[in-house]
This record gives structure tokens, C-alpha cells and sequence, in this order.
């Protein structure tokens, strides 16, 4: 077996770490981070920018309340003056907008109208997602999404245009569909910022785009109270996570160890704080997703490391320390890079084929398992390799010391001999 000298790389690694957590901290106290709506009160709301279809009315006795799905219609009547019953309109058998209005229209006290062409799919429409619809004597309008690239007319680009000083727009996969995370936030000067911002987006999008051309599919507030609370749960948990790797670390391998694998772990977190400032992407439950999943990935990584270091040392006790870690490590480097490559591979699918905060967690993993697997190579090995040429040190000494002890006592006359020599 090939033994890999990684212990010439334990002082430029602390180096160049030291160099990144200063640069990470700089950047923190001078810009701070790119706070998402989970850390900050305001407004997280989805809508979709689609074209009108359908219109339908009821003005029938009791409750109908309307459901679009992805692959049906269907109406629920409920009441005391009304039998209850479902109708339901799948897609398979009323294909298009025109055919799919007439089987409304055949429901009893119902009505339907075509906005658009008659023999657009019925399977471009939106669904209800925010909830059901309730139907009454006011027209309720059915939206659908763009048939292809030709009919999308809200590009992300135009739609933040559009929200400029407002709120910020993210795309939500498919583009296609047009549909967008729109984020405001809540600076305290509002009042009534919950009710007056969501009909300032909309507004604001209507006039871009058009009239009856935006669909609020969700709208999610987050009060000051609940983002300062987010904020102290956080950092709560990871000192306690920090705590627990401790007292694991150090009842199976000793002090020092475990203080080695807290060392790599704050590491790999402030390495990750820094490319999260620096890179200035949005810092929210996403991205303490991904912090804590690099902790535990980087902890099990180190602990393999130290089990195969605390086994070498028993199996060859009379070895200096240094080989016995250079050992431990070029045995182990083979499953790092194996496990390491195959997660990253998911990781990556992560990245290519999904978007907004998806996308920024597995951009996060993809730099903390870089992060992971290099501080424990260098800096957890590196801080064991430190402590114990200290120990070791400490150890020389006081056997250096004993000894001049025990010379300078067997060198020094007895006072007997003394008071007899003056005799003499």
C-alpha cells in the first residue's frame, strides 16, 4: 500500500483555512448575509402569470365550490336546501375548453364561457392549488398556462422589472408554466404590510401583463416575531450539535479527538458561511438544511478517520504518530473519494434540474462536502497530529527533568560522608 504524506499538508491547510474563515468574517461584518423571508418578517407568495379560459357561475341554492386538478374538474354541491353530490369533468372525455364548457353548462344552475379558443387542451389549465374555489352569481375565472415557447409573455427578467422595489421574483420550475416566488419584505413601515403588499403584486403585475392574467396560487406571511425566533432556533441547534459531536469524539476516542472533529466541523460551517456571504446567495431554512447535513456528512467522514488512526496506533504502538496518521489516511482515501464522488453525483442532478432554493441547497452541499472531506484530511488530523507532539514533548520533558532528579541525587554526598571527610 502507498502511504501518502499528508502531513506535509497540515500547516498550509491551516493557512490557507484561516486565510478563508477571515475572509468569510470580513465579508459577514461588512455586508452580512442575503436574508430570505424565513429570517425576516415579509411576504413569500407564489402566483402564475396565465391566460384566461373559462368562466363559470352558479345561481343554484347551497354551496358549490369548484376543483381544478391536474387531470380533472369537478364540482362539490353541499347545503340544506340541496341534495349533496360531486360532478366531476375528467380531462380524457372533454378534451378542450369548448367541450369542457358545455359539460359545465349541463350541470344544472351552472354556466360556463369560453375566454379563449375553443379547442385549446383542457389539460393546460391551473389548478386550484391555494384552495377550492367557491362559486356564486360573480364569474369565477379558470386560467390556463401557455401552449408553448411562442405564447409565454412573462419572462422572469420582465416580471422582476415589473416588481422593481417591491418584491423580488425566483422562477419556479417548469419556466414554462410561468409560475414565480415572489418575496417582499417587511420593513417595519407598513402596518398593514400583510393585506396592502400582496394586492400591491398583483397590481403591479396586472398593469405589466394585463388584467385577469395573474393567479395568486399561495401566499405565505412571516411576522418578526417568527423569523427573530428561526434565527435564535438555528443557532441553538448547531451549538448543540457542536456539543453532542464533542462529547461523542471525546468518550470513543479521547480529547483530543473529539475536540478535532468540533475543530473540522465549526471549519467546515464557517467555510460555508463564507461562500454563502460572498456568493451573496439567500440565507434561509434551505441553507441551514444544508449547513447541518454537511456537519453530520463531515463528522461521519472524520470518525471513520480517527477509528482507522486509534486501530493503526494499537496495531503498531512503537510507531511515531506521524506515520500512524499518514497510514491511517492513505488506508482510508480510497472509500473518501468513492463515497465522496457517488454523492456528489446526486448532488449535482440536484443542481442541473431544479431551481430556486433546491438549487442553492445543493450548490451548498456540493461546497460543504468539499469542505467536509478536505478539513478532515487536514484540519482534524492536523489538530490531533498537533496535540499529541505537545503531549509528547511534555512527556520528553519530564522524563528529561526526572532524570537530572534522580542523577543529581545519586551525585550528591550524604552528610555523613561530609562530616567525616572534615575529620579527616
Amino acid at each position: 500500500m502507498r502511504v501518502y504524506k499528508f502531513s506535509r499538508g497540515f500547516i498550509p491547510a491551516a493557512i490557507v483555512s484561516t486565510a478563508l474563515i477571515v475572509l468569510g468574517l470580513v465579508g459577514y461584518f461588512t455586508m452580512g448575509f442575503n436574508l430570505g423571508v424565513d429570517f425576516q418578517a415579509g411576504i413569500n407568495q407564489t402566483v402564475q402569470l396565465a391566460y384566461p379560459a373559462l368562466e363559470v357561475t352558479y345561481s343554484g341554492k347551497g354551496n358549490a365550490v369548484l376543483t381544478v386538478a391536474e387531470d380533472k374538474a369537478f364540482i362539490v354541491f353541499s347545503g340544506a336546501e340541496i341534495e349533496s353530490r360531486t360532478v366531476t369533468l375528467d380531462y380524457k372525455s372533454n378534451a378542450t375548453l369548448g367541450v369542457l364548457a358545455a359539460a359545465f353548462s349541463a350541470i344544472p344552475e351552472v354556466q360556463a364561457k369560453v375566454l379563449d379558443a375553443e379547442a385549446t387542451a383542457s389539460t393546460l389549465l391551473v389548478p386550484t392549488f391555494q384552495g377550492d374555489t367557491r362559486l356564486g352569481g360573480a364569474p369565477v375565472t379558470m386560467h390556463r398556462v401557455p401552449k408553448d415557447e411562442a405564447e409565454r409573455f412573462a419572462p422572469v427578467a420582465k416580471v422582476d422589472a415589473a416588481l422593481k422595489g417591491l418584491a423580488e421574483a425566483t422562477v419556479v420550475n417548469p419556466a414554462g408554466q410561468q409560475r414565480y416566488l415572489v418575496r417582499a419584505q417587511d420593513k417595519g413601515t407598513d402596518k398593514e404590510f400583510s393585506r396592502n403588499t400582496p394586492a400591491a403584486i398583483k397590481a403591479a403585475l396586472e398593469k405589466e401583463f394585463g388584467q385577469g392574467r395573474v393567479v395568486v396560487v399561495k401566499t405565505d406571511y412571516v411576522g418578526a416575531r417568527y423569523s427573530e425566533n428561526l434565527s435564535r432556533q438555528a443557532l441553538v441547534l448547531f451549538l448543540l450539535t457542536v456539543l453532542l459531536i464533542l462529547v461523542y469524539a471525546t468518550i470513543r476516542f479521547g480529547f483530543q479527538y473529539g475536540f478535532g472533529a468540533v475543530l473540522a466541523t465549526v471549519h467546515d460551517a464557517l467555510i460555508m458561511i463564507c461562500f454563502v456571504v460572498w456568493t451573496r446567495m439567500e440565507f434561509n431554512t434551505s441553507t441551514i438544511a444544508a449547513l447541518l447535513t454537511i456537519l453530520g456528512y463531515s463528522v461521519n467522514d472524520t470518525i471513520v478517520q480517527f477509528d482507522r488512526v486509534r486501530e493503526d496506533r494499537k496495531m503498531n504502538p512503537g510507531d511515531r504518530f506521524l506515520d500512524v496518521v499518514n497510514r491511517a489516511l492513505s488506508l482510508t482515501l480510497g472509500r473518501t473519494i468513492i463515497t465522496t464522488l457517488s454523492t456528489m453525483i446526486t448532488v449535482l442532478a440536484i443542481f442541473f434540474f431544479t431551481s430556486g432554493s433546491l438549487k442553492d441547497f445543493a450548490l451548498a452541499l456540493f461546497v460543504g462536502m468539499i469542505s467536509g472531506t478536505y478539513s478532515t484530511l487536514y484540519i482534524a488530523s492536523g489538530f490531533v497530529y498537533w496535540w499529541e507532539q505537545k503531549a509528547e514533548k511534555r512527556r520528553a520533558a519530564a522524563l528529561a527533568l526526572e532524570a537530572a532528579g534522580g542523577v543529581a541525587a545519586a551525585v550528591k554526598p550524604k552528610a555523613s560522608e561530609k562530616k567525616t571527610g572534615k575529620q579527616e
